[in-house]
């Protein structure tokens, strides 16, 4: 966060939290409260009193709202978590920036770059702390490979391959509004599978290697909603390594997870050997969530915490700790801007079949290419 100085960290022993919609996601951010000597998980606000009431009996809540005005008044709330659809998010995290509180917001920020101006600016005026929540990055697997390709297991990365593959059966069953509510976002030429669910790895590619140069790629359309089949490729700034990202709708393969059936692997090659992350919401392949291949062996990390529940979980403490003790989080709203003009450059190099770099990607710029 750049500009206004940050207000001091709460004194008080243990900080209170808040989440601001809470639907299915809301069940995978909730833990990270749970045995949190820093942070509790203190009120929850949500328009519908039938599921306000549900999760309050589930989790024991000391307090609810439906009107999010009455939680941002509520003087005991430190930090809150938004979790509400993407068109959302601008009002809601300007208001809670406007009432003092710490902010937290499920990716993408928003769906435009205006909207990610204006809450960026609006966190950095009130001098609260801004995070766009993501998990994949703190993904155990994840954050050891980065351990590994920083102390030069691999040698000089050369190329990082993202896999997406979709898939329609093996997971817990979950509502059908989970997924609805994304057709508004379709209408207005952005895909789930590269705008919402592609967020992760391109936070990701920007996490392990740095800022994107420019992007072409192909993208298809499957059952007219589905952004896929398609490959996206990109060249980094200030690195040699080449990223690719391929995209693929498998409605008859089972997956099985005890969230969603996604098919999500992460493949880097250097110049000494390689890293395959094999897994992260689900589990198609029997094999141990990272392996690095050297000198002819395969080390296998089949110890390390690998349940996708530890990286949300991973996620919000990290967050905690910077309300807490200070700090910036990893996860900025510049950062956020820079992962939505990434998806941008990717959905119009998709359509386009040209070459796009996501620093010229501006309003203007999207809306020339939604005509």
């Amino acid at each position: 966060m750049t500009g206004s100085k940050p207000k001091k960290p709460p004194s008080k022993k243990k900080l209170k939290a808040a989440l601001a919609g809470v639907g299915d996601i809301s069940m995978m951010h909730r833990p990270g409260y749970v045995d949190n000597p820093d942070c509790e998980l203190y009120a929850i606000c949500d328009p519908d009193p039938e599921r306000l009431a549900l999760r309050r009996e589930q989790w024991g809540v000391p307090r609810t709202y439906t009107d999010y005005s009455d939680l941002l008044a509520d003087p005991e709330v430190d930090l809150v978590e938004v979790l509400t659809p993407h068109h959302l998010h601008c009002g809601m995290v300007e208001a809670a920036a406007g009432a003092g509180k710490h902010v937290s917001v499920q990716k993408p920020m928003c769906t435009t770059i205006l909207e990610a101006d204006r809450m960026i600016e609006a966190t950095r005026r009130a001098g609260v702390l801004f995070k766009v929540f993501e998990n994949f990055v703190f993904y155990p697997p994840f954050v050891k490979a980065r351990e590994l390709i920083a102390g030069g297991e691999i040698g000089e990365p050369l190329t990082v391959r993202f896999k997406l593959g979709t898939n329609m059966f093996g997971s817990r069953p979950y509502p059908l509004s989970v997924e609805l509510w994304h057709l508004l976002e379709v209408e207005k030429g952005m895909g789930q599978a590269v705008f919402d669910d592609g967020y992760h790895k391109l936070s990701q590619a920007i996490d392990i290697f740095g800022d994107i140069e420019s992007v072409r790629g192909w993208v298809d359309r499957s059952f007219a909603f589905a952004d896929m089949p398609g490959v996206l490729m990109w060249r980094y700034k200030n690195s040699p390594c080449v990223g690719i990202f391929d995209l693929a709708l498998s409605p008859n393969l089972y997956n099985r997870s005890k969230y969603f059936p996604a098919d999500e692997r992460i493949d880097v090659t250097g110049t000494k050997g390689s890293l395959s992350i094999t897994r992260c919401t689900a589990q198609l392949l029997d094999a141990p969530a990272l392996v690095l291949t050297k000198r002819g062996r395969r080390v296998l990390f089949d110890d390390l915490r690998a349940d996708w529940q530890d990286s949300f979980s991973d996620s919000t403490r990290h967050f905690v700790q910077c309300v807490k003790h200070g700090g910036e989080p990893s996860l900025t709203g510049e950062r956020g801007k820079k992962v939505i003009q990434f998806a941008f450059a990717c959905i119009i190099a998709g359509k386009t079949r040209s070459e796009v770099r996501p620093d010229q990607v501006d309003d203007a710029f999207i809306q020339e290419f939604n005509r």
